[in-house]
């Protein structure tokens, strides 16, 4: 058997916390006169919680992507991540995503280079073809560099908003070192990197060529990735949105080791590596483009080569001021931000029901909810946050809920029926137009 699906595993229920509960309580008022708006939130706001959280019994929160019995790190972190600002006052969404960042670090020491993990050592893998060093604590070893950003990124959020900082302890520090000593081999991965990837199912986006190495790289300063956040595999393998995402994380490690580990030295450490790489994206990783000028490119290899596209997933090119590198304004941002939503972006969708930004992921012509409430999320203006909550509100082909993929033409035709992560990023969306005003 390669592809290892399991049947839906039943979650126990979780009492919604009470911070949730008034949220959609305030959005019975706010979006009254909205009915199916009003609909799409009650289900997707508390949809994590309902559907795929898991409270163990060591402390720790397991909490599963949707339609696939596993836990993505990078997915795991966005599908709490609109919890995180009402968790101040609220004990019982502290439970839940403290104890996600305790897993998360469990697994870091597990496994850095993997993607996703099972909720126990039961040897449960997505193919059982890959050639890999695997664990029986991991589903999925596709080395994707956000994964391990996505975690301390959990755990900035959290902290900055709860002051918590019971969750900063001898394992966090070693999680953290792990990062980095994986940050500076994979800047030299040709010379130095001990990981390879082949999946033999036939399909070439699994697959790392030049037997499981990936493609020829030159130095740059950057950190090589193996995978997208798509989970396909990447054409040129320094992710220019997923090393901005590195240089953010490096950030907010060095707070954590200036104002909680109180290390010095790693605070060095941290902030000459956030230099190197940083460094590397301005120099290798900005594109002349003839039309639209400077543009930051998708991927680069360092010699020249360049992948000029956006992907709907997170980090992607219009995720860019949402994860903190720069802010909106940055004028490279913005002419990258038109190129993604043009026709030269290869992945830019226009069709009868909606325009938008897809992925190779999913077929020709269709495009994410997700790329949408990106779109909205990162908009400069109120006209922009409300036409795409209007587009994903007259998109959801009368499920009640986001999916993954949808063909532009016919929005009934769509991918994942039961995409948590999607819900999430909707009612980040969602709520903030209603805490703004806007609704």
């Amino acid at each position: 058997m390669e592809q290892f699906r399991l049947p839906k595993i039943p979650m126990p229920e979780l009492e919604l916390p009470q911070a949730v509960r008034d949220v959609l309580a305030e959005a019975e008022q706010k979006l009254e006169h909205r009915p199916k708006l009003l609909k799409l939130f009650k289900n997707c706001f508390p949809n994590t919680l309902e559907t795929t959280t898991k409270l163990m019994d060591d402390g720790t929160t397991f909490v599963i992507t949707g339609d696939i019995p596993a836990s993505w790190l990078r997915d795991s972190v966005e599908q709490v991540v609109h919890y995180i600002p009402l968790a101040k006052n609220d004990s019982g969404l502290q439970r839940v995503i403290s104890g996600l960042i305790k897993r998360h670090i469990a697994y870091i020491r597990i496994d850095p280079y993997a993607n996703a993990f099972n909720e126990s050592a039961n040897d449960w893998h997505w193919n059982t073809t890959d050639v890999t060093e695997m664990s029986p604590w991991v589903w999925e070893r596709k080395f994707e560099i956000d994964s391990l950003c996505f975690s301390m990124r959990l755990a900035y959020l959290y902290w900055k908003e709860t002051e918590k900082t019971d969750f900063f302890d001898a394992d966090f520090k070693a999680a953290m070192r792990i990062i980095v000593d994986l940050f500076k081999t994979e800047q030299r991965h040709s010379e130095l990197s001990p990981y390879r990837f082949t999946r033999n199912n036939g399909i070439l986006t699994d697959s790392l060529r030049n037997n499981g190495l990936g493609m020829p790289v030159n130095y740059t300063g950057m950190v090589w990735s193996g995978f997208r956040s798509s989970d396909d595999a990447c054409d040129f393998h320094y992710n220019i949105p997923g090393n901005m995402f590195a240089v953010v994380a490096l950030r907010h490690m060095q707070e954590f080791a200036e104002w909680v580990f109180r290390d010095m030295d790693l605070l060095a450490e941290l902030k000459e590596l956030e230099r190197e790489i940083d460094y590397g994206i301005k120099l290798y990783g900005i594109y002349r483009h003839p039309e639209f000028g400077p543009i930051y490119a998708y991927e680069t290899d360092g010699f020249g080569n360049y992948g000029l596209m956006d992907d709907a997933g997170t980090p992607g090119l219009m995720s860019i001021p949402y994860l903190g590198y720069v802010s909106a304004d940055d004028p490279v941002y913005r002419n990258t931000r038109r190129f993604a939503l043009s026709k030269e972006n290869p992945f830019y969708y226009d069709g009868k029901a909606a325009k938008g930004i897809g992925s190779p992921h999913t077929p020709p012509g269709y495009i994410w909810h997700m790329a949408l409430s990106m779109q909205g999320l990162t908009a400069d203006s109120a006209e922009e946050k409300l036409e795409m909550i209007a587009l994903l509100e007259a998109t959801d082909a009368e499920t009640g809920y986001m999916h993954e993929g949808f063909h532009v033409d016919d929005p009934t035709a769509f991918t994942r029926k039961w995409f948590a992560w999607s819900n999430s990023l909707f009612s980040q969306l969602v709520y903030r137009a209603m805490k703004d005003g806007l609704l």
